[in-house]
């Protein structure tokens, strides 16, 4: 994406709030602003979502198959996928460290007392934490057109992965089956850059949708709980990234962060992971020059499995419920509570709305009422929207060190960053 494509994003999210704000608040009683421009931008909104989730399946398994046939040693898959998969936990479990600390030193929720005070037929969405067992057993699907149908990405991961190991073991006879999918590949990034032209419009749309339908007065009830949230997303994304890659490779946090500008504008929009990884594909291998190769099978990955800012969100979200109402979590828990939030972060999915779920679960699980979670979910779409970007810069973030480890950048990125 280019500068002027930036800026229109930019400009579209602001409009949108701006006039989405309006809407709720001046308009409420015009049905031509109430009911059809709203009823417009939600329209117009989940259309652009779909869209971009339509490319996601298909993007991700070509490009994994075609960033392992692009390996001229296949045993630099496994070390490839070690050094991925062992970075994106690392972050995790930094993630909810850090989490957990802040949350029992800030006590957010402390002496809010709203026990009673929430209508209490909330009911949570699920109420079984993910088995680490069953996960492991059902990333083999057992039906392939089920598992594309359905957006599994571990699935799919899987498979894609098989198949780029099997073209790799036919040698020159899998020549054709290379050239396939990288025209396929080809035609795939074509596809997201021709939907891309059409994101300022899809973040306007989504924008005004976001801003008719916040709740002042709940917000105003959580807001030391929001502000705890975003401001622990903001530095991760705005600090912790950048230093960490600035630390690993060299490149400067300042062409860092300009990197990852559109990346951060599009997921707070979408609130999507799995929908921001065109975006994400795109912000490694054309302005942080990382190959196809790495991005290819690390971003994909990452949508499935780096919820940095999920846990965060998760953390944060537990300890405010259970102060709140006035049950507060002992230190003496802390381990166990950690160790569930990275169990559950990795099954939270790159969707919208994917926290809160699992924020209903992790209360469930510890005995804490069901009602704190609506509370939760009134300001979901707010905490969703920053841990989302989160998640994504933490992907950019983990790729790009593992690239510089793997010699798979193509030039030094100091100063500037590619103008594509």
């Amino acid at each position: 994406m280019d500068k002027s494509l930036s800026t229109k994003i930019f400009v579209g999210l602001f409009a949108g709030l701006i006039i989405g704000t309006a809407i709720q608040y001046i308009f409420n009683d015009i049905a031509l602003f109430d009911t059809y421009l709203l009823g417009a931008a939600e329209g117009a909104g989940g259309m652009f979502v779909s869209l971009i989730k339509l490319l996601v399946v298909p993007l991700v398994f070509v490009s994994i198959v075609c960033g392992i046939v692009e390996l001229k040693d296949v045993k630099a898959f496994g070390r490839l996928g070690g050094k991925t998969f062992a970075l994106y936990i690392i972050n995790t479990i930094i993630a909810i460290s850090a989490a957990l600390a802040v949350g029992m030193i800030f006590q957010p929720g402390k002496g809010a007392n709203l026990a009673g005070s929430v209508s209490e037929s909330v009911k949570l969405t699920s109420t079984e934490t993910p088995n680490l067992f069953e996960l492991v057993v059902n990333i083999v699907p057992s039906n392939p057109v089920q598992a594309f149908a359905n957006g599994d990405m571990l699935q799919i991961i899987f498979m894609a992965i098989l198949t780029g190991l099997a073209i790799q073991a036919l040698d020159s006879r899998g020549g054709p089956a290379i050239r396939t999918f990288k025209v396929a590949n080809e035609i795939m990034m074509k596809l997201v850059g021709l939907v891309m032209s059409l994101a300022p419009y899809g973040v306007f749309a989504l924008m005004i949708q976001l801003g008719a339908t916040l709740d002042s007065h709940t917000l105003l009830s959580v807001a030391g709980y929001v502000a705890l949230v975003v401001s622990m997303l903001v530095f991760w994304i705005f600090i912790f990234y950048p230093m960490a890659v600035s630390i690993a490779t060299g490149t400067s946090p300042k062409t860092f962060l300009r990197a990852t500008r559109e990346q951060v504008l599009f997921s707070l929009s979408t609130a999507s992971s799995n929908a921001t990884i065109p975006v994400t594909m795109r912000t490694l291998t054309e302005k942080l020059n990382v190959s196809k190769s790495v991005a290819g099978f690390g971003v994909p990955l990452g949508a499935t499995m780096n919820m940095s800012g999920v846990s965060i969100y998760i953390a944060l979200a537990t300890i405010f419920v259970a102060n709140a109402f006035g049950q507060p979590i002992n230190s003496s828990d802390i381990v166990t509570l950690g160790l569930t939030i990275l169990l559950l972060s990795v099954g939270a999915g790159g969707v919208p709305g994917g926290g809160i779920v699992m924020v209903g679960v992790l209360l469930n699980q510890l005995g804490l009422p069901a009602e704190g979670l609506a509370i939760v979910a009134a300001v979901d779409r707010i905490n969703d929207m920053f841990c989302t970007s989160s998640n994504v810069v933490g992907d950019t973030a983990v790729n790009t060190i593992v690239a510089k480890t793997e010699g798979a950048i193509e030039e030094p990125v100091n100063a500037e960053v590619n103008p594509a």
